[in-house]
């Protein structure tokens, strides 16, 4: 079986999903002392957790829900597959048609590879997703313009200033969605982009690559007093822009014109810092953005859907014919073993060839291949349409265990 548990932005908002992230893992530590996961990865991004794992069964009832049950959404199998080739194509994604999960369900998976807990299914399964993203991507234009939390989140802030041109942004966190960020300001003639991160060598190359410049981390404080714009993506487990920091680095007077922007998972800003006057948003706050987003691409979503609706049909059947696998593994053993042995008698009774051995192994290594390339595919079939007495008729005749 294939479990999807999942909390994302469609049944949760920013602080939900942050404390969801802790009792998940506990609900899945619970669920392999009942169950015995075979295969897990999990993917965290700024509006989502999730978890999908390879397990023999499943029972709700036996697990410690913690109160958080109607939070949380469970899919299986089939479901659970439509979801992740949507969620590939960027029609599960807050912003629709967002490019970015792509790059998180690949490091998802070679994660998961790393730490030995991905095996042949879920590899099939997100090697598969990462594929469908791709082909929608290419065959319509889901993800034309910018399409991006990142983007999203400079509108959110143009949204109350107006217009960013000569403004002052701070961005805060030079990874993946700091990046998206920053480039999303880039056309927008500001009067400067600044970037603090952690590593500084990561925040000046972004800075050089923008026109704008680097501090060191521990200064971002200093770039706080006279910024107009602050957008904080950083991956720290703990708020970084706290109360006390902004009510010592900016002056009252300047407060109640800043906008903050806070697109971290966990959150980067403690959220009292509104009441120093200063404009706060989150996650939670870009729906309404996302929904103008939704509608603007909703004739690509559909073309995206049909292609996500075939490719499902292909997933099916290469996950039913990796069940089969070792049976085609086993019987071609089996037929190699006997072709080996017979063409060496063969060998030995024809006597010297003059060279010629490799034409009667060729010939009988092409018998092989020719009654073994019938027999796969109705291997292959059989598994499509759940036929198990042929599978299991087939054990039988090549005496397989």
């Amino acid at each position: 079986m294939i479990l999807n548990i999942r909390v994302d932005h469609k049944t949760a908002d920013i602080r939900t999903i942050e404390r969801s992230s802790n009792n998940l893992e506990n609900l899945i530590q619970d669920l392999n002392n009942h169950h015995n996961i075979q295969e897990y990865i999990s993917l965290t991004t700024c509006n989502r957790t999730e978890y999908y794992l390879v397990l023999p069964d499943f029972d709700h009832e036996n697990l410690n829900w913690d109160g958080f049950e109607k939070k949380i959404v469970i899919e299986k199998n089939e479901k659970a597959l439509r979801h992740i080739l949507k969620l590939a194509s960027g029609l599960e994604s807050m912003i629709v048609g967002e490019d970015q999960i792509l790059g998180q369900l690949k490091d998802a998976k070679k994660i998961a590879l790393k730490d030995g807990c991905c095996g042949t299914i879920l590899d099939t399964v997100f090697t598969k997703a990462v594929h469908v993203g791709q082909v929608v991507r290419r065959k319509t234009h889901i993800n034309r313009g910018y399409v991006s939390i990142g983007s999203a989140a400079v509108e959110l802030a143009e949204s109350v200033h107006g217009d960013l041109k000569c403004k002052k942004v701070l961005v805060v966190g030079a990874g993946k969605m700091g990046t998206l960020v920053a480039k999303a300001l880039v056309e927008k003639h500001l009067k400067a982009i600044v970037v603090a991160n952690r590593t500084h060598d990561r925040a000046v190359k972004l800075a050089k690559e923008l026109g704008g410049y680097a501090i060191h981390f521990d200064r971002f404080m200093e770039a706080m007093e006279d910024a107009d714009v602050i957008i904080s993506a950083t991956g720290a487990p703990h708020a970084i822009v706290t109360y006390d920091k902004v009510k010592e680095a900016v002056e009252p007077s300047r407060r109640r014109s800043m906008v903050m922007v806070d697109i971290a998972n966990p959150r980067d800003i403690e959220e009292n810092v509104i009441d120093l006057g200063v404009k706060l948003f989150n996650i939670d706050d870009l729906r309404g953005i996302a929904a103008k987003n939704r509608d603007k691409r909703e004739k690509e979503a559909l073309e995206a859907e049909k292609i996500v609706d075939e490719e499902l049909k292909l997933l099916l059947n290469s996950l039913k014919h990796l069940k089969i696998e070792p049976v085609i593994r086993d019987i071609r053993r089996e037929m190699e073993i006997i072709r080996t042995k017979e063409t060496k008698k063969a060998l030995k009774i024809l006597g010297d060839l003059q060279g010629k051995e490799i034409v009667v192994d060729k010939l009988t290594k092409s018998l092989v291949d020719k009654i073994f390339y019938d027999l796969v595919l109705n291997l292959k079939k059989a598994a499509e349409e759940d036929d198990d007495n042929t599978i299991e008729t087939c054990k039988e005749l090549f005496s397989l265990k």
